[in-house]
């Protein structure tokens, strides 16, 4: 899969991009890199894109994703971002591919060359995933400000609905004015993305040092930790980690209801996790990004370089500490209070009106027909009488908020400190992810209106996102807002599968490529990677769909979307053969 440096000097610079400067330095620089035979200098220097995706994907969905692997499964469970991220990138490296080779925009080429339904499947996906996205980044924000930052002083904000609406008004026009600042590409706008990009990096440093701190006190295994590796698709129909043999030692009674509860939980957590690693608008973001930047034909090698070392690497050993750290601090952990058989000391523990639902559902199941006669001040007292074990499982199901979550970099930080790092770090996720996906949202738009340059589409795509993310007043507000980011992500996996299967069909295509388009053994690799990730992509979107099949209002409008869309893929395909044949 990799390219000749031959057609670097051969291949012209577009007109578009022949008078500028930036443009042809970035070029000869990369072109004198081949002729040296030493392009790797040239590839660290000219990187940009690949990083751009690590700052949507290194957000507030996948900490929350990977803190909840760590919370269910322990480090058992490590392999899932690795083989969800490595899915990721072929399938972005196929799209780069295709841009640069032809320099196209790929909404054009796909409604052109392929399948217009396909094409307009794509954007719209894509501008549903950021109004859908962009509300839990608001709430990510808030929880931060609530149960970290404004929790240092004594209290929190509250959950008053004005005191809500003043935050996301807040957050709304600074997002704005920093989308603003963006497109100005001036100081002010590199002023401020060093400093979320800062905010983010003191937590991602600061889990890393929670890692090495666990090690040099001898609290890892790392045999564990190198095992959790290695990929165990039966973690989709089993319990992860060491809660399994928890639930094992339990009767038949306890443990149908207790593997029922964690594999639910288990399997939304993955889809999650797998989703947030590439979410189809960084499958937007990534081709648009290098054409704004003048990348073509000679930039390939860099653009599979800038995958792997700016978004895939930082990405695996980031998640991959996170989870680490959760699982040591939270995995199969329990407090005194709660583990209590008396009821007044479980009251006292912080998870006790978190536990509360579960363990009463656990009496009622139990109980069968009795229940509903039976007082919940009865209930209560035979929830005290449960065992530690089964007070262990239900605290692992417990959807954590910013503030209970922080306690994961306490052994590093001390509380105080642990709540503030985190609080900031999660803010600066929360709010760069918001620009970010209110920036896509603007050049969708121009895609949807046919005005690739066009302000007015823009700035109305910028808006859409930013009222959307804004709505999580009425439509996402909720005790644990962090959970947030975990349905939304599974929202995600349903609509992957759409740009994925475009990208393999492009990658395919001799009327798009013409003479760059691989052949022989490597359109063999070609094929056999992106099949591979093509497969991933759908198992867990009909997985993330087949998850909501309890559902009665979610459900038949999914399906029925689905269906919809099928059909007009379909008709798509054959009117695209007919006006082929006619041509």
């Amino acid at each position: 899969m990799t390219d000749s440096p031959t057609p670097v000097t051969d291949h012209p610079a577009p007109d578009e991009f022949a008078g500028n400067e930036k443009v042809q330095a970035d070029r000869k620089l990369l072109q004198d890199a081949y002729a040296d035979g030493k392009p790797l200098a040239a590839f660290i220097k000219l990187s940009g894109p690949g990083w751009l995706q690590a700052a949507i994907t290194l957000g507030g969905g996948s900490l929350a994703g990977a803190l909840f692997l760590g919370v269910l499964g322990g480090t058992s469970m490590l392999w899932l971002q690795l083989m969800a991220i490595t899915m990721g990138v072929i399938m972005l490296s196929a799209i780069s591919y295709v841009t640069l080779s032809t320099g196209r925009r790929p909404f054009e080429a796909i409604n052109s060359e392929i399948n217009p339904a396909l094409g307009w499947g794509w954007v719209i996906a894509t501008v549903m995933a950021n109004m859908i996205w962009c509300m839990p980044q608001f709430s990510l924000c808030y929880d931060a400000i609530d149960k970290n930052l404004a929790h240092l002083g004594g209290t929190g904000l509250g959950d008053a609905k004005s005191t809500k609406l003043i935050v996301t008004t807040l957050l709304f026009f600074a997002a704005g004015f920093v989308v603003l600042l963006n497109t100005k590409q001036g100081r002010a706008a590199k002023a401020f993305d060093i400093v979320l990009k800062s905010l983010v990096g003191m937590v991602v440093i600061c889990f890393f040092g929670v890692v090495i701190l666990l090690a040099i006190k001898g609290q890892l295994d790392f045999a564990s930790i190198l095992s959790g590796f290695i990929p165990k698709l039966s973690q989709w129909n089993q319990v992860a980690g060491d809660l399994a043999p928890v639930i094992g030692s339990m009767g038949q009674m306890e443990q149908s209801f207790w593997a029922d509860k964690l594999i639910n939980t288990q399997r939304t957590v993955m889809i999650a996790a797998a989703a947030t690693a590439v979410g189809i608008n960084m499958t937007f973001l990534l081709p648009y990004s290098m054409l704004a930047r003048g990348w073509d034909k000679p930039f390939r090698g860099l653009a599979r370089f800038d995958l792997a070392t700016g978004m895939a690497i930082p990405y695996v050993l980031v998640t991959s500490c996170v989870v680490i750290a959760a699982a040591s601090t939270m995995h199969n952990k329990i407090d005194a209070s709660l583990a209590s058989s008396e009821l007044a000391t479980m009251q006292q523990s912080p998870y006790f009106e978190s536990v509360k639902p579960t363990l009463l559902a656990r009496v009622d199941h139990e109980l069968g027909a009795q229940a509903e006669s039976m007082p919940e001040a009865e209930k209560l007292d035979r929830v005290a009488a449960l065992s530690e074990n089964e007070k262990r499982l239900a605290l692992s199901l417990v959807k954590r908020d910013a503030f209970q979550l922080s306690t994961t970099l306490e052994p590093l930080l001390g509380a105080k400190l642990a709540n503030l790092v985190f609080g900031l770090g999660v803010f600066g996720m929360g709010f760069s992810t918001i620009v970010i996906l209110m920036l896509i949202n603007g050049y969708a738009f121009r895609e949807l209106a046919g005005q690739p340059n066009g302000t007015v589409p823009f700035v109305i795509g910028v808006l859409v996102a930013g009222l959307s993310g804004a709505s999580w007043l009425h439509l996402w507000d909720g005790q644990a807002k962090f959970w947030l980011a975990i349905f939304a992500s599974s929202f995600g996996a349903m609509l992957l599968p759409i740009a994925y299967i475009t990208f393999f069909l492009m990658m395919n295509s001799k009327r798009i490529l013409g003479a760059d388009k691989p052949t022989g053994g490597r359109m063999v690799l070609w094929n056999a990677m992106m099949l591979f990730a093509v497969i991933g992509a759908i198992v867990a979107a009909v997985s993330a769909i087949k998850s909501k099949a309890d559902d009665p209002q979610a459900f038949p409008a999914i399906m029925g979307l689905v269906v919809v869309y099928t059909i007009a893929v379909i008709a798509g395909f054959v009117w695209k053969r007919r006006s082929q044949s006619v041509a």
